[in-house]
């Protein structure tokens, strides 16, 4: 982590503001980046990147290394000579101010395919070598994946493990023979990793060169229906014959839900992992810092124990905590890469077990303003009980926005804060909880976007227990002022977390 006090901003790429329905890695993300420099910003936040499935969430990805083809620019495509102007005459008008996944899927897809037939018909030689290198440095999970994908096309995507036997357990012969058979599509999927990656690390050495940082998002799981899963059945709690989820994840009840949360991803089958070195976990790591500066472990507790709740149950109330290996998988991590720029979500239920794994490898965990004022003066999360190896947030993409949040707090919560900070400031009580994040001893403070802008409950990211809805704010472009700019810049340089100037 930056051994310097810094600040930067949280959000998901899908939030850009694009003429396709769904925000990308073309100019709305590059005049983001612009505005994280003029307001002496140095980090920007995702969350996971990965191609979504139902429900859209970046936490339920059909893989755990490949990126979200919609994120792929098609005016980055029409610059490198893959798309004409004339193919963008017939767009639908998208809405503004959301994401229209089925309307983004049904206007970007049909482009990616014919940025990709022209790709195969006109690339350069050196289009094509930068292409047959990605493919085979990424072989070890793009060969999978590509195939994976292709696969589900085909079968008008059930989930794998309804495939035909051959196929879900996969059989050489069987294998190797729908490799021949949907050669077109696994080259399209590959295609489109390609280019994904390629807008990415472009996208990210304009960030670097900027002094902006960037934070990715691992969560613990993978989703069941996932490439991950059918090219790796045994690391993960399965039944072997059926390749349904034997052990299911989540969390018992907590702040979010009074049924707990259950996710419905296996859980690791931790014994086997260990007997192969965790191998797929370093692959995962290893891919992930290829395109992020930063690793932020979403459900880090995870790894210390796991809540595993059986088939069958439809809460996750009837859940148990299980033991987990994470000293070991983090110190062999640790010996095979060095030590990881990694931070911990460490909110829920955290034991003393939890914060000792966390502080052996001197991972900072996070700070919450928003669960700061319904208690008392022992509460974790109020700025005067932070250590400095820690990172502050006014709230996370699973909190309301600020100005959401306080609007519906408790009169008694509201009266805390408001002795805590003595007076509310004119300019709004997100600005107040923006300043109070600049303020904290915290190392990193990392604020919403939305909180920047004011915005209200219609803003918010996410709502944890909600199966849909969810992932589809956008913010536009006139929003990115001078004035929150200038606002943003001057709390930040009088908090001492400006970027230092250089010697």
């Amino acid at each position: 982590m930056h051994p310097l006090r810094a600040s930067g901003i949280l959000l998901h790429p899908t939030c850009f503001p694009s003429h396709y329905g769904i925000g990308d890695l073309g100019t709305g993300a590059y005049r983001f980046i612009d505005f994280l420099q003029e307001s002496n910003q140095q980090y920007w936040q995702v969350l996971p990147l990965g191609p979504t499935g139902y429900g859209n969430s970046p936490y339920m990805s059909y893989s755990a290394m490949a990126g979200n083809p919609l994120l792929i620019s098609p005016e980055k495509l029409r610059d490198e000579g893959l798309l004409e102007e004339e193919d963008f005459a017939n767009l639908p008008a998208f809405p503004t101010g959301k994401v229209d996944y089925q309307l983004a899927v049904a206007a970007k897809i049909p482009l990616l395919k014919k940025a990709c037939a022209n790709f195969k018909s006109h690339a350069t030689p050196e289009q094509q070598h930068a292409f047959a290198n990605f493919c085979q440095t990424k072989a070890y999970w793009l060969d999978d994946y590509a195939l994976f994908m292709a696969l589900k096309d085909a079968q008008a995507s059930p989930s794998w493990h309804t495939w035909e036997p051959e196929i879900a357990k996969r059989h050489d012969k069987a294998m190797e023979a729908a490799r021949l058979l949907l050669a077109g599509a696994i080259f399209y999927h590959k295609f489109t990793q390609y280019e994904f990656f390629r807008q990415w690390s472009e996208l990210k050495q304009y960030a670097n060169e900027r002094g902006i940082y960037i934070i990715g998002d691992i969560p613990i799981y993978v989703a069941h229906d996932s490439a991950d899963v059918w090219a790796h059945p045994d690391i993960f709690c399965l039944d072997q014959q059926t390749g349904e989820v034997e052990l299911m994840a989540g969390v018992p009840p907590d702040y979010f839900s009074a049924t707990g949360q259950l996710w419905g991803n296996p859980v690791y089958n931790w014994e086997t992992l260990q007997k192969q070195d965790f191998s797929w976990w370093i692959q995962r790591f290893e891919a992930m810092l290829d395109y992020v500066d930063i690793i932020r472990i979403d459900h880090f507790r995870g790894f210390e124990s796991y809540w595993a709740v059986p088939k069958g149950e439809e809460t996750a109330i009837n859940g148990e905590w299980v033991k987990a290996p994470g000293e070991q998988l983090f110190e062999t991590i640790k010996q095979k890469l060095g030590k990881l720029p990694v931070l911990a979500e460490d909110l829920g239920t955290i034991t003393p077990e939890v914060e000792a794994l966390r502080d052996k490898f001197e991972f900072p965990g996070m700070k919450i303003l928003q669960f700061a004022f319904g208690s008392d003066s022992a509460n974790p999360y109020l700025p005067f009980n932070y250590q400095r190896n820690a990172v502050v947030y006014t709230g996370t993409h699973d909190n309301d926005t600020t100005v959401g949040w306080f609007n519906q707090a408790s009169d008694w919560e509201k009266q805390n804060l408001l002795l805590y900070l003595g007076c509310f400031s004119p300019d709004g009580i997100h600005w107040d909880l923006i300043r109070l994040a600049l303020s904290a001893i915290a190392n990193l403070a990392i604020l919403p976007l939305q909180d920047v802008l004011g915005l209200g409950t219609e803003a918010r990211m996410n709502f944890p227990s909600k199966a849909e809805g969810n992932w589809e704010w956008r913010y536009e472009a006139q929003a990115l002022t001078q004035e929150s700019a200038w606002k943003l810049k001057t709390l930040t340089t009088l908090y001492g977390r400006a970027p230092q100037p250089k010697s």
